[in-house]
């Protein structure tokens, strides 16, 4: 596909909370990996330029070390890589991000619980974004019940919301009745858990429940499935393989076409650090699958 003719408006919009995005977003987590940051720098502006107005990121997005594992040389962190490449912000640019994990380079991963090391994480990434307020923040959850309630930790981030710190709130990696839990203490406009054609489709009823109560449901790790930080591996499932071969395009290109038919309310944020897979995911936007198609992919 020509590269003027790749846009992600070809996705379509949702409301999130008050602000307006275009359902195909960008993922920063792997911008980090590669040592060259003009290179992560270029290929923020290029996705912006395709329309791209919904980033996805966290102050633990870190390399070396950090969720990817790998890289050498200074710190770099999506967060400020996407401050060197953007601010002053477009008006339109939505920037979510995560708090509730952290990372140390000696320490390792942390877990934010009292209401102080949340603030903390807040204040980090509004550092490092340089900004005066999060657009949206999420909750991010480990597995297991943790040793704090979720309304305690979410309790925490809707008072730094009402003080003004926060546009938004989601949760991340949360099951149906986490969701419940907080109902009552603060809007919820989005949630993001692993989902994907091969990958947990035990959600599929939650991403349904999601859109009906006008909550949007963000996947992470859509291309990946069960590979997450690893990567999508080269083996496809038939089924992907047969649909991508019908419409002359490429398996994780079907893998986020799919990702998209699942409701208006699905947001996809691929992420990549290289500009020919930017271009392809982008342009997955335009791909329209058939009933039959969907079918196959279960």
């Amino acid at each position: 596909m020509p590269t003027d003719e790749i846009t992600a408006a070809a996705a379509g919009t949702w409301t999130l909370g008050d602000r307006v995005v275009r359902r195909m977003g960008f993922g920063s987590m792997r911008i980090t990996a590669n040592p060259d940051r003009e290179r992560a720098i270029a290929l923020l502006r290029r996705a912006v330029r395709w329309g791209v107005n919904h980033i996805d990121t966290a102050a633990f997005y870190v390399s070396p070390g950090g969720a990817l594992r790998v890289g050498s040389g200074p710190a770099r962190y999506a967060t400020e890589l996407i401050r060197a490449a953007l601010a002053p912000y477009p008006e339109d640019l939505v920037i979510a991000t995560k708090v509730g994990f952290g990372y140390d380079p000696v320490g390792g991963f942390t877990e934010a619980l009292t209401p102080a090391q949340l603030r903390a994480q807040v204040e980090e990434n509004l550092r490092r974004l340089g900004l005066n307020q999060l657009d949206v923040v999420n909750l991010r959850l480990g597995r297991g019940p943790g040793p704090v309630p979720l309304a305690d930790r979410f309790g925490a981030l809707a008072e730094l919301r009402a003080a003004g710190l926060i546009r938004h709130l989601g949760l991340s990696n949360v099951r149906p009745e986490q969701l419940d839990e907080v109902a009552g203490i603060a809007p919820v406009v989005c949630v993001q858990n692993n989902y994907g054609v091969d990958a947990y489709r035990e959600q599929d009823a939650f991403v349904r429940a999601c859109g009906e109560r006008g909550i949007a449901y963000v996947p992470f790790f859509a291309l990946a499935g069960t590979g997450r930080e690893a990567g999508a591996g080269a083996d496809q499932a038939e089924a992907v393989l047969s649909v991508a071969r019908a419409h002359g395009v490429t398996p994780h290109q079907v893998r986020l076409a799919w990702t998209l038919h699942q409701g208006p309310h699905v947001l996809a944020i691929p992420g990549t650090g290289d500009v020919a897979h930017l271009a392809q995911n982008i342009a997955a936007a335009s791909v329209r699958l058939t009933p039959e198609d969907l079918t196959r992919l279960g």
